[in-house]
């Protein structure tokens, strides 16, 4: 007699979807395709629409396309309860200075809001998120969460004298942290000294840990580090920290930080609004494991403007796409950023996009034996876009979660 209940039962519950399209990401779409997952959220089978043996089980057919659950590759979880309250464009420096002068909140406000964001991330079919913290206030959400999370724990201060001191707070939030994965990481190029940034990548060669840097969402950025001119200059001038000791290095800000960063570790830069294709020419050279990680409604929310995405492609770079967080975007939603890559970047097929919200973010995080494609044996999710355009995706798409 089987076994109606545990794992073994749930392995032989056995059901079946189909859709338009099932798009694996790992190959090529699969029209009317049929995906055959077990009671524990297995891909137990993938099978071709023209050629399979299902006669009389139950299939259930969707009108759209079935993909994997999304990976979210950029979140701030811990500043969903600025949801509404930023100014949009207006400028990196200028949101800076909201955040800070808004972010002070009570500890059951900032926790509730994390919670709302993380149940919103999970209905909206993301599945795995590479989360930013500089505390543990998401701590409580996300140990209790259905997503899979990596925290990256943030650490910025641009005075050298402070950077043991930084870095060591950092060394404590990660034993907080406890079981869930983590990585020390630096904030920006203009907000972290070279001695903590050598502490950083000290650590990180020695843990192996995967390394994300906020890189050039604002021109003012490349100003700051060609000229040591811009509005940066006023910034640490009203905050009270002495930048005398920091020299115009004569190049923009990625080229002047990248011989910084252990070699052997896997980068991921975000953004990259400003990035010049003389800056990816200069990352080639040094041959670095760099991953390219884009939040195009941040990027307008913030600076109303996107990076010249297609100048990215022509190489063999990791692409990765974030929603960045709540302060500096209307939703949590990877669809929506798939909607303004499709509007703003027509000639970039879904097909190649999708493995940005998908199984490039898996690799960066390091779970793609488990996540980002549909693929026998793999736990990736499953999520239907409808609405569609053939394998186009229109203003109206919308995504059901189905597992």
């Amino acid at each position: 007699m089987p076994k109606l209940f545990g794992r073994e039962g749930q392995r032989s519950m056995i059901k079946y979807y189909s859709a338009d399209y099932i798009l694996p990401v790992s190959s090529d779409p699969i029209k009317n395709g049929i995906v055959a997952v077990t009671g524990t959220g297995e891909i137990a089978r993938v099978y071709d629409g023209d050629n399979h043996d299902l006669q009389g089980k139950n299939v259930e057919y969707r009108k759209g396309i079935i993909v994997p659950g999304f990976v979210n590759s950029h979140c701030h979880l811990e500043l969903s309860h600025l949801r509404g309250k930023i100014e949009k464009s207006q400028g990196l420096i200028a949101f800076i200075k909201q955040v800070l002068a808004k972010r002070a909140d009570s500890e059951k406000a900032i926790e509730q809001a994390a919670r709302e964001a993380d149940e919103e991330m999970f209905k909206n079919g993301i599945i795995a998120v590479g989360d930013i913290c500089n505390n543990n206030s998401s701590l409580p959400v996300k140990k209790k969460s259905k997503i899979h999370y990596h925290s990256y724990i943030e650490l910025l201060g641009f005075n050298p004298d402070k950077a043991k001191e930084i870095f060591e707070s950092g060394l404590e939030l990660e034993e907080k942290l406890d079981t869930l994965k983590s990585s020390i990481v630096p904030h920006a190029a203009y907000s972290v000294s070279k001695e903590l940034l050598r502490l950083i990548s000290s650590s990180s060669s020695e843990n192996k840990n995967l390394l994300t840097v906020h890189n050039q969402e604002t021109e003012e950025e490349n100003k700051f580090f060609r000229y040591k001119t811009g509005q940066f200059v006023e910034f640490y001038k009203n905050i009270g920290v002495n930048i005398d000791y920091f020299k115009p290095q004569a190049r923009n800000s990625i080229q002047s930080i990248l011989p910084l960063l252990p070699a052997n570790q896997s980068i991921m830069l975000v953004h990259n609004i400003y990035t010049s294709l003389k800056d990816i020419y200069f990352i080639r050279r040094f041959g670095r494991d760099v991953t390219w990680c884009f939040c195009p409604n941040a990027n307008l929310y913030i600076e109303d403007r996107l990076p010249k995405v297609e100048m990215f492609l022509f190489g063999d770079f990791n692409i990765t796409l974030g929603t960045d967080s709540l302060a500096s975007n209307d939703g949590l939603c990877m669809l929506s950023e798939l909607k303004t890559l499709a509007k703003f970047c027509p000639s970039i097929p879904l097909t190649k996009t999708l493995a940005w919200a998908t199984l490039n973010g898996a690799k960066f995080l390091r779970i793609d034996d488990l996540f980002g494609s549909i693929e026998k044996g793999k736990k990736p999710g499953l999520n239907l876009i409808n609405n569609m355009d053939g394998l186009k995706l229109t203003s109206e798409s919308t995504v059901t979660k189905l597992i």
